[in-house]
């Protein structure tokens, strides 16, 4: 199986027009992505076309989002307040963009599409701009990211569920908490990023609403891997990024009934958001741009307008049924390894489950694991705790006496011991031939261990080899890729 061409028909181009995102893409097959054929050095010499399994992180541009944003930025220009051509251009694109989101989500009639940097960035606008009666909570469970975590913190008593066991239990154990607390809103995670488990989200909305609670879903990791019907799923409020979508341009959505956001005061106070301002005054504009304040990113809504648009001409099942292929055959593998263990929440075959394969390898720590993978075999992935600490721990088995040793680890600045596990995602891009190539990899390493040495940076918990000539490419004026990079480490805990 592999990525295959997309046809994409050119917008009307004549000064002023709007696009209309569906009816400008008339998709042939899966959409290729820019990087499909690259070439990465290895440090035992020689290439290898990148195998990206990281997609679970950010995921490479479409090449039909890379055109959309080639044909735009001729007319790049200031949004909403400009009365240049240009701008009405520009206005147009951006308004055309939040309507592609709001219909690849199946948003209400009543909902409002704020446009956003990202994920994390929609989930605080949304705590900064929720207004719960006294006493109520927010109810949520141990295996969020950490970005459907921190932000209610700030402001509301927030109950964590335990990782369930099922589905029916995650709906029972929902159901017990709405009867003995008082809960305003339930956020929880589409699907996880960890370990790829959809939620029945739809099932949890319908016991939240009997109980008077609004539903928050985190889509980041479900809205570029299955179709999303917040109508008909009971969804009230929901957040995605374009850069788990294809559409790396720094964009995101938070998607949000009109009244919960209609009395909040900007999270962000500046231009645009603003009717009139004296010297002791100000009149805030309305909804959305009341939330949007400043210069907005025109080219990355675009980007994602037109991810949605194309994903959504695709199909999602036929997405589904891409990745699911490949996920059945990565795990067949991994199961077939007797130093592999594969790290789940739900087990048995009725389980939906993302293209994501979190694992260990026994012996090897998994930052070393990543760093072979790299360095011999060409392929990307994601090692560490993927931003989802108490999961991540629960998974491997890390009681609180191992988690105090762990903080004194790093308060004194050590990560050499730091835990974590190895994650494989992948995509639209993925094909069988890069599965392969990891399971290979993976049964090599845990016969005979790396081919070559391999030195920890006890600052980063990350591994390199000992001696490494792989080149770095030259991206001019911005100077050399050589050389330590501050934060580099992608295992931190």
């Amino acid at each position: 199986m592999t990525a295959g061409d997309i046809t994409v028909a050119p917008p009307d181009q004549s000064p002023g027009a709007a696009w209309d995102y569906p009816d400008a893409v008339a998709v042939t097959t899966l959409p290729r992505l820019c990087g499909a054929d690259l070439e990465v050095p290895l440090a035992t010499g020689g290439t290898a076309r990148y195998a990206n399994l990281d997609c679970a992180a950010s995921t490479p541009a479409m090449l039909p989002v890379l055109e959309a944003v080639e044909r735009a930025l001729p007319w790049y220009a200031s949004v909403h307040r400009g009365a240049g051509f240009a701008s009405q251009v520009s206005t147009r694109l951006y308004e055309a963009s939040r309507q592609s989101v709001a219909d690849f989500v199946g948003a209400g009639p009543t909902d409002t599409v704020v446009l956003v940097r990202n994920t994390t960035d929609a989930i605080n606008l949304l705590a900064h701009c929720l207004r719960l009666e006294p006493g109520q909570v927010v109810l949520s469970t141990a295996v969020e990211h950490h970005a459907n975590m921190l932000p209610w913190r700030r402001r509301f008593t927030v109950i964590h569920l335990d990782p369930p066991p099922s589905p029916a239990a995650l709906l029972e154990a929902v159901e017990g908490a709405l009867r003995e607390h008082p809960v305003g809103l339930v956020a929880i995670t589409g699907a996880s990023n960890v370990t790829g488990e959809v939620f029945p989200v739809a099932q949890v909305a319908e016991v939240a609403h009997r109980h008077g609670a609004l539903v928050f879903v985190d889509a980041a990791q479900l809205a570029p891997h299955r179709r999303v019907d917040m109508a008909a799923s009971g969804i009230d409020c929901l957040a995605l990024s374009g850069h788990k979508m294809y559409a790396p341009f720094g964009a995101g959505a938070l998607v949000a009934p009109h009244q919960v956001l209609e009395d909040c005061e900007p999270f962000l106070a500046g231009g645009g958001a603003v009717d009139f301002v004296t010297l002791d005054s100000v009149m805030w504009t309305a909804l959305p741009d009341r939330l949007e304040a400043g210069s907005p990113n025109v080219v990355g809504a675009v980007a994602l307008g037109t991810s949605c648009a194309v994903l959504a001409e695709v199909g999602m099942d036929t997405v589904m049924a891409h990745e699911r292929e490949l996920r059945l055959r990565l795990e067949a593998r991994l199961d077939a390894m007797p130093h592999v263990t594969h790290l789940r929440l739900w087990d048995g075959a009725g389980v939906d489950r993302l293209g994501v394969c979190t694992f260990t390898l026994e012996g090897m720590h998994h930052a070393l694991v990543a760093a072979a993978l790299s360095a011999e075999w060409g392929i990307g992935v994601r090692h560490g705790c993927f931003c989802a600490h108490p999961y991540i721990t629960h998974l491997l088995g890390i009681d609180e006496s191992a988690a105090r040793a762990v903080r004194s680890h790093l308060r004194a600045g050590e990560r050499q011991a730091i835990p974590g596990a190895v994650r494989a995602s992948f995509g639209i891009g993925t094909r069988d031939e890069e599965i392969d190539r990891l399971s290979q990899a993976l049964e090599v390493l845990a016969a005979r261990g790396p081919r070559l040495e391999y030195v920890q940076d006890p600052h980063t918990g990350d591994f390199v080899p000992a001696v490494d000539s792989r080149p770095w490419p030259a991206f001019e004026p911005l100077g050399p890729l050589e050389g330590a990079v501050h934060g580099l480490a992608c295992g931190q805990f």
